[in-house]
């Protein structure tokens, strides 16, 4: 099969992304980074993928903006409430085990699971005694989670989330809103490390009790889901868990004997017994 201009010119620019800035878009599905790239052309006024490479290796400003558009930004908190009230009823009991816990939200983006986990954990009794590792490879996303602060016009769908997750108060007990802003109570930050890290070219970094990982392994080709999912497997304890988003799925990974369905339609894994 014939490759086209466009598709020759999205292998040149993301070689440069990677040989300039570091960040490593190769095994990235190339249909959704088509999609968000040609979103991209049209904000940075370039004709061509080439004319946008162009810009990205000379002018400083333009990758940082780029990133925003290679990475997806999409997430609300409690999203898929089905998820947290699994957790609740069915993880959460098996935390309690621990004398101290590690979670590690792989792709964080602007932190709303974060926060959403945060707060499951608070109203468990187990937020004091954990730490959560938020990672991104998006230093603006990252930025914007740390700082824990949404527009006030999205708490709606929150709280209708919280509520259908299982929440036990109100979500209004765990910000102040002002100014259009709604502000996350700092206390849930004090047991969050906010972090970069890329699970193209990253490697383990602690040993973690549980992994969530929602609507992330969906941007990655095959490969890289598969590299993704090893470091899940390496980060867990023994009989640890993993949560993915609800249209992924381990079913034709190359690590799914090391895991077993806990929750299938809510897409939990635990990891088997080693040896």
């Amino acid at each position: 099969m014939a490759i086209n201009d466009f598709d020759i010119e999205l292998q040149l620019l993301i070689d440069a992304i990677y040989l300039k800035y570091h960040y490593d878009f190769r095994g990235y599905a190339r249909s959704s980074l088509k999609r968000r790239l040609r979103t991209a052309m049209s904000r940075f006024g370039c004709e061509t993928l080439s004319r946008l490479q162009d810009k990205v290796l000379h002018d400083a400003s333009t990758f940082p903006a780029l990133l925003g558009y290679l990475t997806v930004q999409v997430s609300e908190m409690f999203r898929d409430p089905n998820y947290f009230q699994a957790l609740r009823a069915r993880v959460v009991p098996l935390l309690r085990t621990y004398p101290s816990l590690r979670i590690w939200v792989a792709g964080c983006s602007t932190g709303e699971e974060v926060y959403s986990l945060a707060i499951l954990l608070r109203e468990e009794g187990l937020l004091p005694r954990t730490l959560i590792y938020a990672t991104d490879i998006n230093a603006q996303a990252l930025e914007q989670a740390e700082a824990g602060v949404y527009g006030v016009d999205r708490i709606a769908g929150f709280s209708d989330n919280y509520r259908r997750a299982g929440g036990t108060a109100s979500l209004s007990e765990y910000y102040t809103a002002a100014y259009g802003r709604a502000v996350f109570d700092k206390s849930l930050r004090e047991n969050i490390v906010f972090s970069d890290h890329s699970l193209a070219t990253d490697s383990v970094f602690a040993e973690v009790q549980l992994v969530s990982c929602r609507n992330v392994l969906i941007y990655f080709d095959r490969v890289l889901q598969d590299r993704a999912v090893g470091l899940f497997r390496d980060a867990l304890v023994r009989r640890g868990f993993l949560g993915i988003g609800s249209k992924e799925s381990l079913r034709f990974s190359s690590h799914t004997d090391a895991f077993d369905e806990l929750v299938r339609h809510e897409r939990i894994y635990q990891k088997r017994d080693e040896g």
